[in-house]
């Protein structure tokens, strides 16, 4: 299998993958995917306070995965999908090797059956 490597940084990377790691943050992410929202918005759903969800925002923002903006009082959180789509290029790259995986456990259990059944291999000689 070839190396993993993209254009992305892997300090990129792992604070992408970081910020992923916890379940709020995703669901922050969720909720942007709809549309931007305000710090209050994003804590109606979550038993946090809000201090807590701002931590998780600067976790998103540092990560490069939200940006924020201001608009009257209100800051205002807006998806930045551009690292989601980098992280998701990385993991694509061990696509190949899964897909080989499962293929020689197709075979196996293909041999497998085989020789469960009785029938031999059209490619196999019998000696």
């Amino acid at each position: 299998m070839k190396k993993a490597t993209t254009g992305t940084s892997d300090e990129q990377l792992d604070a992408v993958f970081g910020a992923l790691a916890d379940r709020t943050r995703r669901a922050i992410l969720v909720r942007l995917a709809e549309g931007e929202a305000s710090v209050n918005e994003l804590c109606a759903p979550f038993a946090v306070s809000q201090p807590a969800i701002s931590q998780h925002l600067k976790v998103l923002e540092r990560a490069g995965l939200i940006s924020r903006s201001r608009k009257g009082t209100a800051r205002l959180s807006h998806l930045e999908a551009e690292p989601l789509k980098e992280a998701v290029t990385w993991l694509g790259n061990y696509r190949e090797y899964w897909e080989e995986s499962y293929e020689r456990l197709d075979e196996l259990l293909g041999a497998i059956r085989r020789e469960g059944s009785g029938q031999t291999d059209p490619g196999r000689s019998s000696s």
